[in-house]
């Protein structure tokens, strides 16, 4: 997959088969969009391409504290480039693109710009100034301009609604297993490994200390998880605590703390990306760092458990 941020780095040669979004969690409903751009284009013997945004345009015209994404820019990337597209067209977005009407940006990006031939959308996606295009109206500028547009049902597991608004609440909650049936996908963290105070490591379960690249990737709830981790090229169980460490006095420093079961090595500077698999228990007081560290045995042995069964049920 190309990647370019600027419209003229593309090109008008086509025929192209174009879908816009966020894209953000690159859920079960966003593959499905994505997966018919892709086999609309290679049928048509066409590009498939993705436009999408960064910064997330909430950051720009909303409250930037407000915004909990589920994807970064690198992870929206990896898992677009996976589901065969051909190009991906990240637009800056600032104050000044913001205010391009629907109509501009169909004809100035999809048509002109890109030469599109058809557009996938979801159902009820809305984008341009004020939100003010809708599927309804792309397709009058379709008739009008010469593309066809395709529209995607909404998907649902179960009785819940596919969307990036019912994931993010599922994980504020703590149900990593529900959102990963959304998502098609564990959720995952992926952060650079630092320096802590070592404190695990006096404990008798050392961890890696994870910085997140962006203080907008949404954290689930705090509380003990069972992870995979990858690192160095291999893929390990381990055990994730999300909080502030209440039995040594909380300071209100939330952190992110991986314990990789049967692992030996320093791993400060490298990247360490997590899939959360299994909710373990909330974050705890302990009256003491003993009692803590009776449960954190216990915790490693139901976290060993979970891995041992998923490995036998794969």
């Amino acid at each position: 997959m190309r990647i370019h941020h600027r419209l003229e780095d593309v090109g008008s040669r086509g025929p192209s088969f174009v879908t816009v979004g966020m894209f953000d969690g690159v859920h079960l409903a966003h593959r499905a969009i994505i997966e018919q751009t892709v086999a609309r284009a290679h049928a048509h013997q066409g590009r498939a391409i993705v436009v999408t945004f960064d910064p997330h345009p909430k950051e720009i015209i909303g409250d930037p504290s407000a915004v909990e994404l589920l994807t970064t820019l690198d992870e929206r990337t990896t898992l677009i480039g996976a589901l065969g597209v051909d190009i991906m067209l990240v637009l800056p977005f600032d104050r000044d693109f913001s205010r391009i009407a629907f109509r501009e940006f169909t004809q100035r990006f999809l048509v002109e710009g890109l030469g599109a031939v058809g557009v996938m959308e979801g159902y009820d996606h809305h984008w341009g100034r004020n939100r003010e295009g809708d599927v309804d109206a792309l397709k009058q500028l379709g008739e009008e301009f010469g593309f066809s547009v395709y529209a995607s049902d909404p998907i649902r597991v179960g009785e819940t609604l596919v969307n990036s608004s019912n994931i993010r609440s599922l994980l504020r909650d703590g149900s990593v297993a529900d959102a990963a049936r959304l998502l098609g996908r564990p959720y995952a963290l992926t952060g650079t490994v630092v320096e802590g105070d070592k404190r695990g490591r006096t404990l008798g379960y050392p961890t890696a200390n994870l910085a997140l690249p962006t203080p907008r990737k949404l954290v689930p709830r705090n509380g003990i998880y069972v992870v995979r981790a990858f690192v160095e090229n291999r893929t390990i169980g381990g055990l994730l605590s999300i909080g502030v460490r209440p039995t040594f006095g909380a300071n209100g420093r939330r952190m992110i703390e991986v314990h990789l079961l049967d692992f030996q090595g320093d791993l400060y500077g490298e990247t360490l990306r997590v899939e959360i698999l299994h909710r373990i228990r909330d974050e705890q007081k302990f009256d003491s760092p003993e009692a803590l560290v009776r449960q954190m045995t216990l915790d490693e042995a139901e976290g060993r458990r979970f891995i041992n069964d998923s490995l036998i049920t794969s």
